[in-house]
């Protein structure tokens, strides 16, 4: 029901998974008021069901449906009041399409991000402002830091879709952490955006999303020890955090601990076995510990989960080419190259695999590319293991500088 969840068996109304406090005759009238939801239930049927037929005024239901109606938050003009009838559940369509929005988001594939990203805009077309906008952010960061649309074309309107749920909601700390990763990530304003984290984290400092990009602002910025500090901070406030064990196998790698980097790699795939992400970095790890069959094994998986990822499809071919498989990787090349002719691809997958084919002058192409569209994805490079050398040249210098 929206962003409500509610266990029967239980007897528990959860909001986003954290349980709201219910005298057990409220939970009744809700339970009641869901099963007959979108017509009116009677003052008698309402006293049937939550007093079991003990004579009560219509005073002490409504006290108990204000109580129902507080606990619902902004959520609570769902339930409706008709004056000497009754009172009746009505769920807008708006509130389903935002939680399948959500659910398709998670995904982290483009075809996830861009079916949430439509779930948002018709439940902003419903009248579902707030909640739509900033589903609506979500997806356009995300289509943009996994380099799956223009990255200034998809940021502009991550902006505006922020800045319209600003306006109505105020500066959330979720939101001044999703905009953090902007500042990040696409404007490469580190100082700003760790500025923004550090704020949002003490208005809320369980909150695991900060910590993640805190420890990639660090991580690109090379303060990898303040990176691990971060990371330790974060799992005190959430220690089953996905995007903080996916983020710890980045900081494991660019620290070259190649062999943490495996065990962390390992435990994130127990915990998250259908994250396409969790595998991927896990996939790196093995990589540069010289594991390369049970890497393209990760790969191989995450590929099948997400295939619509270039990044994914880049790095397959790169493991290809380091194993002497190089006309498989050419025909990754190839593929990713054609798909470029009608859709968006991320300069900087193409790069990390025609620098693993030994094709420098067209990694530094690929690479100028990306750094003046302002691929996120190219941060990633700021760490990578065997890309020391390139990020050496006077000529990266320039590039990462322009």
């Amino acid at each position: 029901m929206g962003p409500f969840t509610v266990d029967v068996s239980s007897r528990r109304l959860l909001r986003n998974g954290s349980e709201l406090d219910l005298r057990p005759r409220t939970f009744d009238v809700l339970l009641l008021l869901i099963r007959n939801s979108g017509r009116c239930v009677s003052y008698d049927e309402m006293i049937r069901a939550g007093w079991g037929g003990v004579s009560v005024a219509r005073h002490t239901v409504a006290v108990t449906v204000a109580e129902l109606k507080t606990a619902l938050g902004e959520f609570g003009d769902w339930i409706r009041c008709r004056s000497k009838v009754g009172y009746a559940l009505e769920v807008p369509e708006s509130a389903d399409l935002i939680r399948l929005g959500w659910h398709f988001w998670s995904l982290h594939t483009r075809e996830g991000f861009e079916k949430a990203l439509e779930c948002f805009q018709r439940a902003q077309q419903d009248g579902a402002e707030a909640r739509a906008w900033e589903g609506m952010a979500a997806c356009y960061i995300m289509l943009s830091t996994f380099g799956l649309r223009p990255p200034q074309e998809s940021y502009a309107a991550f902006l505006d879709a922020h800045s319209r749920v600003v306006a109505l909601t105020g500066l959330t700390p979720e939101l001044r952490a999703e905009r953090a990763r902007g500042l990040h990530l696409i404007e490469r304003r580190f100082a700003e955006a760790e500025c923004e984290l550090r704020q949002a984290l003490a208005e809320r400092p369980g909150l695991a999303i900060g910590y993640t990009h805190l420890m990639l602002v660090y991580g690109t910025s090379g303060r990898l020890d303040e990176a691990v500090k971060t990371l330790e901070q974060g799992y005190r406030a959430d220690a089953l955090s996905l995007s903080l064990r996916t983020t710890e196998v980045l900081i494991r790698l660019w620290r070259r601990e190649f062999h943490e980097a495996v065990l962390c790699g390992k435990k994130a795939v127990e915990l998250y076995p259908g994250a396409p992400l969790c595998r991927s970095v896990h996939a790196q790890a093995l990589e540069y510990s010289g594991k390369f069959d049970e890497a393209l094994t990760e790969l191989k998986l995450a590929r099948m989960m997400a295939p619509d990822i270039p990044l994914l499809q880049s790095l397959g071919g790169r493991y290809l080419a380091k194993t002497g498989k190089r006309e498989e990787a050419r025909a990754i090349l190839h593929d990713l190259q054609r798909l470029r002719q009608s859709e968006y691809v991320d300069p900087y997958a193409i790069a990390l695999l025609q620098h693993a084919l030994g094709n420098v002058e067209d990694a530094f192409h690929e690479l100028d590319a990306a750094f003046h569209e302002g691929s996120p994805t190219a941060f990633l490079f700021e760490g990578e293991p065997e890309a020391g050398h390139l990020r050496a040249t006077a000529r990266l210098s320039q590039l990462r500088a322009s």
